[in-house]
């Protein structure tokens, strides 16, 4: 399999989410098959959906992976399950959620996943990670993430200052 870039987000609002979305970041060069090329910031969101839970922080990330994108997504839930992610309501409160956002050009429609993510083209807590990281990047079927951006205000999305630096 020739290597495919593909893009995470990735958030948290349990267990110091900060830290887990940290962690998260590094662990994902760990993955078999995948290596971290970049991350960005990290951003505090108020909760999308039920507003009974705390805020959450969130990322994106750019890796190079060997895998194929189920395979790429088992490894993300597994990752998931070592930060005890449990299942909870639609929506809810999590100590960590990974998506595959992007997986190269591919548009990818499986009973398990849905290449590009569904809710990219909508979410700031999504979009601005992701134009920190590529700008340029282009969503299939939906345009250039820069213009994806004009039409998605920020609704409380905060960067966080932190002392972590990107991996180039």
């Amino acid at each position: 399999m020739v290597e495919v870039t593909a893009y995470i987000g990735m958030g948290s609002n349990l267990g110091n989410p900060q830290q887990q979305v940290s962690l998260a970041i590094t662990e994902l060069d760990t993955l078999e098959g995948c290596s971290l090329c970049r991350a960005s910031s990290l951003y505090a969101s108020p909760p999308m959906g039920p507003a009974d839970q705390p805020d959450y922080v969130n990322a994106g990330a750019e890796i190079n992976s060997s895998l194929e994108a189920e395979a790429l997504l088992d490894q993300l839930q597994a990752l998931e399950a070592r930060h005890q992610r449990e299942p909870t309501r639609r929506w809810g409160p999590r100590t960590l959620d990974l998506d595959l956002l992007l997986y190269g050009d591919n548009a990818i429609e499986t009973s398990r996943l849905s290449v590009p993510h569904p809710g990219i083209t909508g979410r700031h807590f999504v979009l601005y990670p992701l134009a920190e990281l590529n700008s340029s990047l282009v969503v299939p079927g939906a345009g250039m993430v820069e213009t994806l951006l004009a039409n998605c205000p920020r609704d409380g999305l905060v960067k966080i200052e932190t002392q972590r630096q990107s991996v180039v």
